[in-house]
């Protein structure tokens, strides 16, 4: 009797908590006759009331004062305006030294005494200080993707004459964002034997533009490595791409906000010359602040608004220090919903994907940053993140000569070659799984140069296979899909503009390709959807259709607007299979996703499930079987750690997740035979 009762009432604990869970996703519908789309730079501004120092910070300040002494911080600040004549007198003060301006995001790197934040706070012109942060870095590749199968392409001239092309990157620049690159590595080399790393350029102040840590030369080689060493073996997703080495790592494998917006200013000003369409960003910091203020989103946003597509790592943090997994660890800039975020699939090195799992140190969504309004409330953003997921588990990339990582865990060495300049060694993580999407998105720019960010993302969401047994805060759309993305991004028009109705024709087909591929042997249907900041989307008009959320300067899921003007939040369920109207951001015969499953089979609204392989939040409860216990502690299949702050031991596990990963089965050692393949 004692276990009914308490069965009961474990009942009546959940719907409260399933209820409180969905209320706290989707707060904030905005419904009105004349309501539109807001523009990316105007979020910040719909809000003047809100704190405009992170709490990070604040807690920094209040901590001095309390002890009765002030001490000098590192920050970023960010205006929305030019700086009046006070502030410019605060900013000469003594004690106070800008580091670093960032005119291309309006921003400062500055020094000065904490307890001169808060009268930086009464200036209207400033828009939001935060703490100049630490950042850390978190063949059978080219198989289990796709990219082999669509690497040689034939294409027939309006005169019937066949012309073969290769899909591997060419002529496209992918910025690395890391702790440098060995560019005297084989797998750098370019047809004609010169190197293909074209630019390199130091923002750690340590003058030096190599990789003494190792990381970045490993996410390098996923990218665009060659496949010259060990017969085309650790053939990289886009082999012939430039690589744009911007060295924000120091020989520790620690940066700085300020480093990383130095970095992505320098892109925001050479993109053009150096044709660089893709940014990887296999770094990431705690996301504490809103991606409304985070500074390190705000400047991903402006370049996606330019053009350029930003790939960012979703972070390592997807279980604690006893292997439990938890919720809410998305890293910053992945908590910037126009960054295509990565998480990590385990291949366990078989090229079929159908025994593909997700890595158990892969971080799961939703997104935890939040702002604090003037009242103290905060708002988390609460994004379904990660995007999508890739290989990242045990993965063999170019080794750097002499490396931190290597020296101090001699085990991550594949012995593939004695030479330096043709070794390789295995790593782990989000990290490598970001530079397989960003190789992606540089062979999508080759198929078709006129795609805008947000229509890479889309196909990549749309083609991606949903990987049993897992929800969308562990895959978001699924396992990257190389063939099939190719095959969809090809068929999209080069003429679309700004001016371009929705609904017009998007493709140059009148019929869509078929929804499968087949890799090693096995087909899977893919996912047919898009993820929104808080909902999803489904229908064949995703990709037969023009929807004005594949233009620039429009973020997916940054509000869906339906009907007549008519705006209903971040994409908020709807309920019930909803069509969205054809005079708006989507066309007729998009179906609104209203298929959030919990408890045990009881359905949100009435469609068809995104994932038709699992559930959308877990399989029993909640995210699995867990119970919310105040605001953002879930207990039983997961922890979901509150107000964006990552826990103590967390850098511990991430580093451990670096250099370990799953202990599972994974890629062959290839041994080199000293001759290079030229077969990529």
């Amino acid at each position: 009797m004692n276990r009914t009762k308490h069965t009961k009432y474990s009942r009546i604990v959940t719907w409260l908590a399933m209820f409180s869970l969905v209320v706290g996703m989707f707060t904030g519908i905005i419904i009105g006759e004349s309501a539109s789309a807001k523009t990316s730079n105007s979020d910040r501004t719909d809000r003047k009331s809100a704190n405009r120092v992170s709490p990070d910070l604040r807690e920094r300040g209040q901590v001095a004062k309390n002890r009765g002494r002030d001490e000098t911080v590192k920050i970023i600040l960010q205006l929305n305006g030019t700086p009046t004549g006070k502030l410019n007198g605060l900013l000469n003060r003594n004690g106070v030294h800008i580091k670093a301006h960032f005119k291309q995001f309006n921003s400062y790197a500055v020094e000065l005494p904490v307890s001169v934040v808060a009268e930086l706070e009464t200036y209207s012109e400033v828009l939001y200080v935060s703490l100049d942060k630490e950042v850390k870095s978190l063949g059978h590749l080219s198989r289990t993707t796709g990219a082999d199968a669509i690497r040689t392409q034939t294409v027939t001239s309006p005169l019937g004459i066949p012309t073969t092309t290769t899909l591997d990157g060419s002529g496209v620049g992918i910025a690395i964002l890391d702790s440098g690159i060995y560019k005297a590595h084989t797998s750098f080399k370019g047809k004609s034997g010169a190197t293909r790393v074209t630019v390199n350029q130091d923002f750690t102040g340590e003058n030096r533009v190599d990789d003494p840590f190792g990381h970045g030369t490993h996410v390098a080689s996923i990218a665009a490595g060659n496949g010259r060493v060990s017969n085309g073996a650790y053939t990289g997703v886009a082999p012939n791409a430039n690589l744009i080495n911007l060295r924000v790592l120091n020989a520790q494998g620690n940066g700085s906000v300020s480093s990383v917006l130095g970095a992505l200013e320098w892109v925001m000003v050479n993109r053009q010359i150096h044709n660089v369409r893709v940014v990887n960003m296999s770094i990431g910091m705690n996301a504490i602040d809103s991606y409304l203020d985070d500074p390190v989103c705000r400047a991903v946003r402006t370049l996606v608004d330019a053009g350029v597509v930003v790939v960012a790592a979703a972070g390592n943090n997807g279980k604690d220090a006893m292997g439990q997994k938890i919720y809410g660890q998305i890293h910053s800039p992945g908590n910037e919903p126009s960054a295509i975020t990565v998480g990590a699939v385990n291949t366990y090195g078989t090229d079929a994907r159908d025994d593909d799992s997700m890595a158990t140190y892969s971080s799961h969504g939703p997104t935890r940053s939040y702002y604090t309004d003037a009242q103290g409330a905060k708002h988390y953003d609460n994004l379904v993140k990660p995007d999508l997921v890739a290989p990242g588990n045990k993965i063999v990339g170019a080794k750097a000569a002499s490396n931190h990582l290597s020296l101090e865990n001699p085990f991550m060495n594949a012995v593939v070659s004695f030479l330096e300049e043709r070794a390789m060694m295995f790593m782990n993580g989000t990290s490598m799984a970001t530079p397989a999407t960003a190789g992606t998105a540089a062979l999508l720019f080759q198929a078709n140069p006129s795609l805008t960010p947000n229509m890479v993302k889309s196909i990549l969401m749309y083609t991606a296979q949903p990987l049993a047994g897992f929800n969308m805060f562990e895959q978001g759309a699924g396992g990257l899909n190389v063939e099939g993305a190719i095959r969809l991004a090809k068929l999209v028009r080069t003429d679309l503009s700004a001016a371009t109705p929705v609904g017009a024709p998007l493709l140059t087909s009148a019929t869509p390709p078929v929804a499968q591929t087949t890799i090693a042997g096995k087909t899977f249907t893919w996912a047919q959807g898009l993820i929104l900041s808080k909902n999803y989307i489904k229908g064949t008009n995703l990709m037969t259709k023009y929807q004005a959320i594949y233009g620039l300067g429009v973020i997916i899921g940054d509000g869906v607007i339906i009907g007549d003007g008519v705006i209903i939040g971040d994409g908020v369920i709807i309920g019930d299979g909803v069509i969205i109207g054809d005079t708006t951001m989507l066309s007729d015969g998009v179906i609104i996703g209203d298929t959030i499953m919990i408890s045990a089979g009881v359905i949100i609204g009435d469609g068809t499930v995104f994932c038709d392989s699992g559930v959308i939040i877990g399989d029993g409860v909640i995210i699995g079987d867990g119970v919310i216990i105040g605001d953002g502690v879930i207990i039983g299949d997961g922890v979901i750690i509150g107000d964006g702050v990552i826990i103590g031991d967390a850098v511990v596990t991430a580093q451990a997740a670096l250099v370990n990963g799953d202990g599972t089965s994974c890629m062959l050692v290839i041994v080199d035979t000293g001759l290079d393949f030229l077969g990529n």
